[in-house]
């Protein structure tokens, strides 16, 4: 005979009641699940005249933030907020990339990620950002060539900021073993 179970999810922190048969005749169960993560990241934007701004978040340093120079009324030397979108980007791919190596073991030298934003006229008509392209440098041992190409590959698909984004991003991945001076480019 075949016997149907339905399964409720609930916090964890509740304790199991084990199965339990329903007024149909089905074995229900209680499992507990895990807690979803939830995070927010508060800033603060304070217009400072001009094209200045700003930037404030909890315990961190403040920035400054402006128009970039590109634009009309922009300020040279400054942190604009083009800039810190390709930076976001590179950053969130860095640190993605070095957690999931941290994660798979793998040996990991050196790394170093380069950006640039292209803004222009999109198809839509409007002016913005049509892609962003990063150089990654990767260095780790010889033996860990594949796995450290295979990571990053993966870091392309699990940087959060980049799945944020409506606009394509481009990586080029450089692994180069610690003593080699020869890349390998994927």
């Amino acid at each position: 005979m075949l016997r149907k179970t339905r399964i409720s999810i609930r916090p964890a922190t509740d304790a199991g009641t084990g199965l339990q048969r329903d007024s149909q005749g089905i074995d229900t169960q209680e499992v507990p699940m895990s807690i979803t993560k939830d995070f927010r990241y508060e800033v603060g934007v304070a217009w400072e005249g001009d094209r200045m701004t700003s930037v404030t978040s909890p315990d961190k340093p403040e920035l400054t933030v402006a128009t970039p120079p590109e634009f009309k009324n922009g300020v040279p030397g400054v942190w604009s907020p083009e800039d810190l979108l390709v930076a976001s980007v590179a950053s969130c791919y860095a640190v993605t990339l070095v957690a999931v190596a941290e994660r798979r073991d793998l040996p990991l030298h050196d790394l170093h990620v380069s950006g640039t934003g292209h803004l222009t006229k999109r198809d839509d008509g409007r002016f913005g950002f049509v892609a962003i392209e990063l150089t990654a440098t990767i260095k780790t041992d010889e033996p860990a060539l594949d796995a450290i190409q295979r990571t990053a590959r993966y870091a392309e698909r699990a940087c959060l900021v980049t799945m944020a984004l409506d606009v394509p991003v481009h990586i080029e991945v450089v692994v180069q073993p610690v003593t080699a001076a020869h890349p390998v480019v994927a």
